[in-house]
């Protein structure tokens, strides 16, 4: 059992670039996934998301959008008009991670109901 704890992952013996590593990377971060959860069910402008994740100080937030839109899950739209105007949606990638959202959510579901029921 030890040296399979030990053994480096096919990966790193490869030396190819890791899709778990990869993934992991890009969704590190306390409010990421949340990010990407809100926007998946529309577009969103940062005083919305500011109110839906009130534990999210406005530089980290602000922050990790950046992250997002820098590494092409999410899209920063900015409107021509006075009083300027900017929303967040999911990009055509972050689209296509939905479905990744759509399992993370029925698994928590399942896991509050195994682990999280009040207890008496």
């Amino acid at each position: 059992m030890q040296e399979l704890v030990n053994r480096p992952s096919v990966c790193e013996q490869s030396r190819e670039i890791c899709p778990i590593k990869i993934v992991s990377k890009l969704i590190s971060g306390k409010w990421k996934i949340p990010i990407l959860w809100y926007l998946s069910q529309e577009k969103r402008r940062f005083s919305e998301l500011q109110r839906l994740m009130p534990g999210a100080s406005k530089g980290v937030l602000s922050k990790q959008l950046n992250e997002l839109i820098n590494d092409h899950l999410i899209e920063k739209i900015v409107y021509d008009q006075t009083p300027p105007k900017v929303e967040y949606s999911l990009s055509k990638t972050g689209e296509s991670f939905t479905s990744v959202l759509d399992v993370l959510k029925d698994w928590g579901e399942e896991y509050i109901k195994e682990y999280q029921q009040i207890k008496p």
